[in-house]
């Protein structure tokens, strides 16, 4: 493998560059005025697989598109490997806290800042790289190898499923690596073994129907706005525990050996708490801060909407307030069932006065991994050698949907080996990748190609 290294170090400049280009295409996939620049994001992966001799395909879908490539010709006996990954990127409000422009990436301090530099751009650029490195010095792959790159992940894919269904014999592969979660901590890879689930929804309270003189109708009619805070603060009680009846009827509790494997991970409480500027942190009782945030369901208020906010003041009881919520999910729990049983337990409890509505808006299945399979066993050994440290075994806390769709439309169990950092402000102003996390992530990527031919 050291012909391989040796073409990593001789062109970390170059890598460096061409990530600097890609980071600088804002391809806000939620965005209308950013389709163009979806469509040019689209463009610049195409051109990479064409570039490194891989056959490319642009594939339209009913919003942005689908990136294609192939490389078939290691033989019926090696293992076909498929690459997922996703070129757009969060909306970057707000633009008063970053440092930097989000599309203008600076490198300070041994991180690159930019929107998607580490969600997902940064990440799905190792296995390009390492594709590239295996062509260019070898001339070929030690495995049959697929990409899948999409354009609407951050609007929860809604056209994936039927584009992997269309393309199901296409995309027929033996395993699926996706590089779209973190290391453990700086110095600590990690095989993300489970992902919570998802489902996201917004509840609309409606009073009068127009808004009304708070001086002259206050105290006689039902405020919206605080109808929907009384309706917010019943959903958790005293001890931070979700009172939808029936919320965790099929929770699938954390084992003894989890919680023991866990609890020895070099987590470090107070330093998690200072890094994202916390008082204190809270959360469900009888729960450690990584079995919250990886083995337990959750409800979470993510905006409310309603009344005046403008500067100055404006005396108004508003006709109506809005508010959208995520829950994360652990295994066995159906996004569609826990929305179903929100939903009868909110409209059961409206305050008088108003009127509510439910409206869900997208959804993801948790996943489990089997550790012990040939592909992650691979994955572990390549970032291992990567990064100079033992692999550990960790969950995840966010969601990738697609992990279940790999598995129920394609039947292909799925590698997450990420690279980035728990810190890097995903979604955030000043996201970030730091650099060793960018080169390392190369190395583990064109490693994998090789251990897991051998596995």
């Amino acid at each position: 493998m050291e012909d391989l290294k040796g073409y990593l170090a001789q062109n970390k400049d170059r890598y460096l560059n061409e990530l600097k280009d890609l980071l600088s295409i804002p391809s806000v996939s939620t965005s209308a005025e950013h389709e163009g620049d979806v469509r040019r994001a689209a463009n610049w992966v195409h051109d990479q697989f064409v570039s490194m001799g891989l056959e490319a395909h642009i594939h339209e879908t009913e919003r942005h598109p689908v990136v294609y490539a192939q490389w078939l010709d290691a033989g019926p006996d090696a293992p076909t490997v498929l690459v997922y990954g996703h070129y757009d990127v969060q909306p970057p409000d707000p633009l008063d806290l970053w440092e930097t422009g989000p599309f203008e990436p600076t490198v300070r301090d041994g991180k690159i800042f930019a929107r998607g530099a580490t969600d997902d751009k940064g990440q799905f650029f190792a296995h390009l790289k390492a594709a590239e490195a295996h062509m260019k010095v070898r001339g070929k792959l030690p495995v049959n190898l697929k990409f899948l790159i999409e354009g609407e992940e951050e609007i929860g894919s809604p056209n994936l499923a039927p584009y992997i269904k269309a393309h199901k014999d296409q995309l027929a592969a033996d395993v699926v690596v996706i590089s779209d979660t973190s290391m453990f901590a700086e110095g600590v890879p990690a095989i993300v073994y489970g992902l919570r689930g998802l489902t996201y929804f917004e509840i609309t309270v409606e009073g009068p129907d127009h808004d009304l003189h708070s001086g002259l109708y206050g105290g006689a009619v039902a405020n919206p706005i605080n109808s929907l805070c009384q309706i917010i603060a019943g959903l958790k009680d005293e001890n931070g525990k979700i009172t939808i009846p029936g919320f965790y009827d099929e929770v699938r509790e954390l084992t003894d050996a989890e919680r023991e494997a866990w609890k020895k991970l070099p987590f470090d409480e107070e330093g998690f708490q200072s890094s994202i500027g916390a008082e204190a942190l809270v959360g469900e009782e009888g729960f450690t801060t990584l079995e919250r945030r990886w083995g337990r369901p959750t409800l979470d208020c993510n905006g409310i909407i309603g009344g005046f906010t403008g500067q100055g003041a404006k005396t108004v009881l508003p006709s109506k307030a809005t508010a959208k919520f995520s829950c994360r999910l652990v295994p066995d729990q159906e996004p569609e069932v826990i929305t179903a049983r929100i939903e009868a337990h909110l409209k059961a409890s409206v305050p008088e006065g108003t009127r509510l509505t439910v409206t869900p808006m997208h959804g993801g299945q948790p996943v489990i991994v089997n550790t012990d399979s040939p592909a992650v066993q691979a994955a572990r050994q390549a970032l291992s050698d990567a990064f100079g440290a033992e692999a550990v075994f960790i969950r995840g806390g966010g969601s990738i949907p697609v992990v279940a769709d790999f598995s129920n439309i394609l039947g292909v169990p799925t590698v997450l080996m990420g690279f980035g950092l728990p810190d890097d402000r995903l979604h955030s102003p000043n996201e970030k990748y730091n650099l060793t996390s960018f080169y390392g992530g190369i190395k583990a990527a064109t490693l994998f190609l090789d251990h897991v031919a051998n596995k």
